[in-house]
């Protein structure tokens, strides 16, 4: 989606559901050694989505991140939507660790993270999908793996993942008390209902118990 897709389904949400309002596309791909074209190749894929596209690659490697800019540089050139994007919205971020990696993975929480480092897939990084390893590159995702590509954006990884079955079950509880079971749980109730001052909410129930 983009912009105009985003904008369409503000408007109808009030009237049917949707599945949800994303964001620009985002794709966070972090390496110290896959193909430095392999890299930009997938950061330039996502960036044609949209000028608002957002494409990071997070590395520790200083010559990694200047390879990649390189490739990008040949692959993206600046009229064009990828190149846009790119220059708007892209970064090489060069971290002191691993762990800082992963920090800057999780704060940016993107719909798509790209990885050849098992340690980073291992941590569980928020992300709303993740590819792993130099043959998966992330536009498979987007045609041929099956997975729903309906995904979180702009942070919402860290709360939720991508569109699954479930978003589509209308969940009701049905609740049953016997007065037995209604006695057993009412000394709780009833503690919660005096700490709140709501007297209503505990006469409601010790009516039933007398």
């Amino acid at each position: 989606g983009n912009r105009y897709v985003a904008a369409a389904k503000a408007q109808v949400a009030h009237d049917c559901p949707i599945d949800f309002e994303a964001g620009p596309t985002e794709l966070v791909w972090a390496t110290d050694r896959a193909r430095p074209e392999w890299v930009a190749a997938d950061l330039a894929a996502q960036a044609e989505h949209d000028p608002d596209a957002r494409a990071f690659l997070v590395t520790t490697s200083h010559r990694q991140a200047n390879a990649v800019r390189d490739a990008l540089a040949r692959l993206a050139p600046s009229s064009g939507v990828a190149g846009t994007a790119l220059a708007m919205n892209g970064a090489a971020l060069v971290a002191r660790s691993r762990g800082e990696v992963l920090e800057l993975v999780n704060r940016i929480a993107p719909e798509h993270l790209a990885t050849d480092d098992e340690w980073v897939v291992a941590q569980r990084p928020l992300a709303g999908t993740i590819f792993v390893g130099a043959s998966a590159p992330p536009a498979a995702g987007d045609y041929a793996t099956g997975s729903n590509h309906v995904l979180p954006t702009a942070g919402a990884a860290r709360f939720r993942g991508g569109l699954n079955a479930a978003d589509f079950v209308r969940v009701v509880a049905v609740q049953r008390l016997t007065r037995a079971g209604l006695r057993g749980i009412a000394g709780a109730a009833l503690t919660m209902a005096g700490v709140e001052g709501l007297t209503a909410h505990a006469a409601s129930i010790a009516a039933r118990l007398r």
